[in-house]
């Protein structure tokens, strides 16, 4: 019995360790396949790939208001108009056909009209002065709606009724005609991390969806709307030291006219990849962007925050800052007697 009992015994140790080889060739399996991605990773990746890269290879997606006017005109089953102002401004005046929906509430409407609204050729945000709505459809085509794009400048393009703040912005726009600088900062070498997401999904299309989301809804509404995605250029020079500034231009406008102080020049479409200059972006410093008047930059700016960056655009960019100097070089900047188209608009009639 006892020499029973023995071979029992090593029956079960040999079963034993044959169970314990089998974990740890799992677990070496497991260790094959590298670390676990993190939230942003897999985000960033999605993007990069299957989302088809879309900041650094469409960004900016922006429509002319004359186009707009002669589309709408000639073929309005063409093209669908939302415009994306308070009800009392869209009721003091919009562009015909358009329809009026809230930023906070575009993912839903998107979501819910997403077959009739993939029937149109130009799905067109119009905000105030473009710069909204570039940033909301820059999240709309990160999620993947190709047909969407932003007017340019916003109503203040349509009609002089609507212009009145760019006018006052481009009044005041030499401000800091003195203190742009030639001096170059290098960008930093070091990469780092991505941002920690916490969506608790577990792909990167699942991921974005969330992040999307968010951002039209809590992430708009905790900010106060606009200021949570913009910044003045006041804001940006009371506190250099402690910001990440980019320069959104090519390199040869960032010498000459030259950039904010410390602002670090990174290329459109190019340098934004995580092959490239992605990485350098700090996760402890909120970042600044800046182009010639705001809506680039707010493009930029949208994809930063899906991946989790706390970024801000420096509201109508360098046209509220050396006007003269950007209209010198014939670059973008809002030119009333050019870009004000001057169309009739309409009033919504009450009983």
């Amino acid at each position: 019995m006892k020499d029973y009992f023995k071979k029992i015994n090593s029956l079960i140790a040999i079963l034993l360790i044959a169970l314990s080889l089998t974990f740890v060739g799992c677990s070496d399996d497991d260790d094959d396949n590298g670390p676990t991605k993190t939230e942003a990773e897999l985000l960033l990746e999605y993007l990069e790939t299957t989302g088809g890269d879309f900041i650094n290879t469409q960004a900016p997606t922006i429509i002319n208001a004359i186009d707009v006017y002669n589309k709408n005109l000639a073929t309005p089953d063409k093209i669908k108009i939302i415009d994306v102002r308070a009800k009392a401004d869209y009721d003091n005046g919009h562009i015909k056909n358009a329809v009026n929906v809230l930023i906070p509430n575009l993912y839903d409407y998107f979501k819910t009209n997403a077959t009739n609204l993939a029937t149109y050729e130009d799905v067109v945000l119009v905000c105030y002065t473009g710069q909204s709505a570039a940033y909301s459809a820059s999240l709309l085509r990160l999620l993947g709606y190709s047909n969407v794009k932003s007017m340019k400048f916003g109503m203040s393009a349509w009609h002089d009724d609507f212009a009145t703040t760019y006018k006052n912005t481009i009044a005041n726009g030499n401000s800091r005609a003195t203190q742009f600088v030639q001096t170059e900062t290098p960008k930093p070498t070091t990469k780092n991390p991505l941002p920690t997401l916490s969506t608790g999904k577990k792909t990167g299309k699942e991921i974005l969806e969330e992040r999307v989301k968010y951002l039209f809804g809590k992430g708009w509404a905790s900010g106060l709307g606009v200021d949570a995605t913009g910044i003045s250029h006041t804001d940006v020079f009371n506190n250099l030291n402690n910001l990440f500034i980019i320069n959104y231009w090519p390199a040869a406008h960032y010498l000459d006219p030259g950039h904010i102080p410390g602002a670090m020049q990174y290329t459109p479409k190019e340098s934004l990849k995580s092959t490239k200059d992605l990485l350098t972006l700090p996760t402890n410093k909120q970042i600044v962007v800046y182009c010639y008047t705001g809506q680039t930059s707010a493009y930029v700016i949208a994809f930063l925050r899906v991946l989790g960056y706390d970024a801000k655009s420096l509201l109508f960019g360098t046209s509220g800052m050396i006007y003269d100097k950007v209209k010198e070089k014939g670059l973008t900047a809002f030119d009333p007697t050019r870009d004000i188209i001057n169309k009739d608009y309409e009033k919504p009639e009450y009983n």
